[in-house]
């Protein structure tokens, strides 16, 4: 009956429709970002800062001994492969670990692909650094480190900077939901912690 049905209202539609439907035009004049615009960086970590997420100010030369400190002797470390930077005692994923393997590790450290001050999104688009999303997504704690460079004002900026093919991860904050009397509860979809690095 269920596939009758489907049967039908698929042909009612494609009947709708005709051999070539027409496309409409979908309007692209998004609001650009302002140049003369400053602070995006502040903006940032306030945005970051209001979903709950650590922000740790830090420099190229101080990054590994900035992450150390953050790390703080957690362990098992698990790290996407191509990460620019050491994180001593960090297994390097090979893509084979399941789910439940991938629970065992405390922390996984990763780099980014950019990230939109307005919003105080990080989006990952699983390249070299960033790792597959399995990986970002099951430990409990995430450590990513944001450049200067990758951050935009807007999320039309950061769509212009991603590629749409990629398995993009956009993430604002640690994972947090709540119920229906409002209560919230962290680490249900991804990392219950979020602590960005912030090279400036």
């Amino acid at each position: 009956m269920a596939d009758d049905s489907r049967s039908v209202v698929l042909a009612r539609i494609r009947a709708a429709l005709g051999s070539a439907p027409a496309v409409p035009e979908v309007p692209r004049d998004y609001r650009p970002a302002d140049p003369a615009r400053r602070g995006d960086l502040d903006l940032l970590v306030d945005r970051l800062e209001d979903y709950k997420a650590t922000v740790v100010p830090t420099t190229e030369a101080t990054l590994e001994a900035d992450l150390a400190r953050a790390l703080d002797g957690l362990a098992p470390l698990i790290v996407p492969p191509g990460l620019p930077f050491a994180v001593p005692g960090s297994t390097v994923d090979d893509g084979t670990r399941t789910a439940a393997e991938l629970d065992a590790f405390a922390a996984v450290v990763t780099c980014c692909a950019a990230a939109v001050a307005e919003t105080g999104t990080i989006a990952l688009d699983g390249s070299a650094g960033q790792g597959r999303r399995a990986v970002t997504l099951v430990p409990d704690r995430h450590f990513c480190v944001v450049r200067a460079d990758q951050v935009v004002q807007t999320v039309p900026d950061l769509l212009a900077r991603l590629t749409p093919t990629r398995p993009l991860t956009l993430i604002s904050g640690p994972s947090a939901t709540s119920d229906i009397e409002l209560n919230r509860v962290e680490g249900v979809h991804g990392p219950r912690t979020l602590v960005v690095l912030l090279i400036r």
